[in-house]
């Protein structure tokens, strides 16, 4: 049998055509500056400094990236940032769907007054200093710990996996695994984390680059610079001016302002790319855990 396609009238055609152009004009905007850093990083300072359109490289330059593999405090950040991403992450994600498959059993005690209290907190904190006292009187200022356990896990995150289980996880299924002597502790890890992993996903890319990009944890919390994460290292190159260091003694004032702009390109490309990395592997995962865990509030 043949299929025929339901033949679209004028009107149709002109509402596609403008949308797509639309599309396509938000598109350029947004990726455009995505793009011009990328190829800024490989060009000439002094023709990324003129203000020119760039498309492509031109005359390609290197030296933004040698001096960054150069210099030390790059690498110890980026291994420090490593540490935290995969721990926090590791120590985040077991944290919320505990909590959150928890939350979304009804025949949990006191289950309203809990989801009352977390959502407080969404709107309601002590503030940085009370969060700093209770850091230094517990004894992990300075420590991996401090980095890991203020950001152990978001509410709003909490709140998505436990819609996830509410809609995803029928109460029938708790209720035959019961039946056939499973219990709690049985369903969530042998039942429930199994049929989770969309959404786990989608925890893991938001909870690590939560993580990858945290600098406030480790300049309110950290305070040996051995232990900073790379945006810290980042911070103070881009914005404390730290990078007119890198440049090579005795040049001119005016090559190591073009040079120093020319890192700052360099370090947004080095420190975004394992974020890029990592993200096609769940990307899969994404558009369905957040659409699966948003159909209920």
């Amino acid at each position: 049998m043949h299929k025929h396609k339901m033949k679209k009238s004028v009107n149709d055609r002109i509402f596609d055509t403008i949308n797509c152009l639309i599309m396509i004009t938000i598109c350029i905007f947004i990726a455009y500056p995505l793009y011009y850093v990328l190829v800024a990083s490989f060009t000439d300072p002094t023709i990324v400094n003129s203000g020119k359109l760039l498309l492509y490289p031109q005359k390609l330059f290197m030296g933004g990236y040698r001096r960054i593999l150069k210099f030390r405090p790059i690498w110890t950040g980026y291994a420090n940032t490593v540490l935290y991403t995969v721990c926090g992450t590791m120590v985040s994600v077991a944290v919320t769907l505990t909590c959150a498959f928890s939350l979304s059993r009804k025949t949990l005690p006191g289950r309203r007054i809990l989801n009352f209290l977390f959502t407080f907190t969404m709107f309601f904190g002590g503030g940085i200093i009370p969060l700093y006292l209770v850091i230094t009187k517990i004894g992990i200022y300075d420590t991996i710990l401090a980095m890991v356990l203020p950001s152990a896990m978001s509410v709003y995150n909490m709140i998505v996996c436990r819609s996830f289980f509410e809609s995803s996880i029928p109460d029938e299924l708790y209720d035959a695994s019961k039946i056939d002597g499973c219990n709690d502790f049985d369903f969530f890890f042998k039942i429930a984390i199994p049929l989770s992993r969309a959404i786990i996903a989608v925890m893991i890319l938001f909870y690590a680059t939560s993580f990858w990009n945290s600098y406030m944890n480790a300049l309110m919390f950290m305070g040996s610079q051995d232990k900073m994460p790379l945006q810290v290292i980042l911070r103070n190159l881009v914005l404390a001016n730290q990078t007119n260091n890198l440049a090579v003694e005795g040049s001119a004032v005016a090559d190591r302002a073009k040079m120093a702009e020319q890192l700052k390109y360099s370090i947004i490309v080095v420190s975004a790319v394992p974020l890029l990395v990592v993200y096609p592997f769940v990307q899969k995962y994404f558009a369905k855990g957040v659409l699966m865990g948003a159909v209920k509030g």
